[in-house]
């Protein structure tokens, strides 16, 4: 008689061949590396990339916390500290001297223009910043007819002023100074101007200032202020004799409206 031979059953079905629809269990799957585990990688894209490993990872953390509290820490002190630019003020104005020479109209109208200007001014210097001292250095002041200087920067001592405090200081501007040549329009609108009485001047101050608080110590800032005037120089100028007076308690001339100071930095 022919002997019947059953076929031998796959692989995967004796894989999965149980007793009452539980998968069987092998022997390899018990033995340690019989199967090799899986890996799951964690921030920036997998296992292969930085902070990859529990120590770089660690090590990534604490240095974005530093970075943030750093950031953070920055920023409060810049708003707790920021310091305001200083304020300028123009009080009096004493005018000893206003003078021209010459109009500079061409041959024959007395040469190229000249004016002998001298000043006296109480300029008022305010520090805004509560938490913080100013310091200046460099500085110097002059003043300007039509965009035109009419006297010589003049140099004035450094200043250290105290955290939201003001201070006044007197500076003459002019004297004993030689004439400063002007253009034909400016000495023909000044000549106008001094014989209405009425002069529209510009007084400049240049230097720098930096700003101190505790430890903490600003760069040098560059800085310009300006302030424009409008001055009555009639009664000044008759006190002065005409001009050429010198330093001193001199002829004080009246400001009319609110002069106006601006300060860049």
């Amino acid at each position: 008689m022919a002997e019947h031979h059953l076929p031998p059953e796959p692989a995967d079905e004796r894989h999965h061949h149980n007793h009452g629809g539980k998968a069987a269990v092998h022997a390899d799957d018990l033995k340690p590396g019989g199967r090799r585990p899986r890996r799951y990688g964690y921030y920036y894209g997998g296992g292969d990339g930085y902070c990859a490993g529990d120590p770089a990872r660690t090590l990534c953390f604490v240095v974005l916390v530093v970075i943030l509290l750093a950031g953070i820490t920055a920023l409060v002190l810049y708003l707790v500290y920021r310091p305001s630019r200083p304020a300028f003020a123009v009080t009096s104005v004493a005018v000893y001297s206003l003078s021209l020479n010459g109009t500079g109209n061409g041959p024959g109208a007395g040469g190229p223009a000249t004016l002998a200007a001298s000043f006296q001014l109480t300029l008022v210097i305010r520090n805004p910043n509560g938490r913080s001292a100013a310091r200046y250095d460099r500085l110097a002041a002059y003043v300007a007819y039509r965009g035109e200087p009419i006297t010589a920067p003049a140099p004035m001592p450094p200043l250290v002023q105290d955290a939201d405090s003001a201070v006044a200081v007197a500076p003459v501007l002019g004297a004993a100074a030689p004439p400063v040549p002007v253009s034909p329009d400016t000495a023909a609108a000044l000549a106008t101007d001094v014989s209405y009485g009425v002069v529209a001047l510009r007084v400049v101050v240049l230097g720098r200032v930096r700003f101190v608080s505790g430890p903490f110590r600003s760069a040098w800032h560059s800085m310009y202020a300006r302030c424009d005037l409008l001055v009555g120089v009639r009664k000044s100028l008759q006190a002065a004799g005409g001009g050429g007076g010198g330093a001193g308690a001199g002829p004080e001339a009246p400001l009319l409206g609110n002069p106006t100071c601006a300060v860049d930095m």
